[in-house]
């Protein structure tokens, strides 16, 4: 074989290889049951908050927050963050969580909130376009 064409096969395979690694660490939006069956395995929960079941203390400690979150299905889980709670996050419609199910509960490593607020001027604008108003 020629120099060049040994060069092209060993980038083909690191090619190869860093894709394979990259899909190891691929995480998919899960509702709870189907993350239930993925007991173990990095998911990502796209959920709302249950109101009034925040269970946290700054004082006591600040790096734990459980919560109850509930799915577009209406399946409900509790969730365990080891950090300290986000900003409103009572005010959030949907949250985004990423981690895994363990003992039938959601360990949290991260939390995405997302807040409506700063697109309501937006949305209001662009109905009074589409109505004529």
């Amino acid at each position: 074989m020629k120099k060049i064409e040994i060069i092209v096969l060993v980038l083909i395979a690191a090619a190869i290889a860093v894709l394979v690694s990259f899909m190891g660490n691929l995480t998919t939006y899960e509702t709870v049951a189907s993350a239930k069956e993925k007991e173990g395995k990095a998911v990502k929960l796209v959920v709302s908050l249950v109101p009034n079941t925040i269970e946290y203390d700054a004082v006591k400690n600040p790096n734990y927050l459980t919560f109850m979150a509930k799915d577009t299905l209406n399946n409900t889980i509790k969730v365990i963050y080891h950090d300290a709670k986000p900003t409103d996050m009572e005010k959030s419609t949907r949250i985004v969580l990423n981690g895994k199910i363990q003992n039938n509960q959601f360990e949290c490593k991260s939390i995405l909130l997302k807040c409506p607020s700063k697109y309501k001027n937006e949305e209001a604008a662009s109905k009074q376009v589409a109505t004529g108003a």
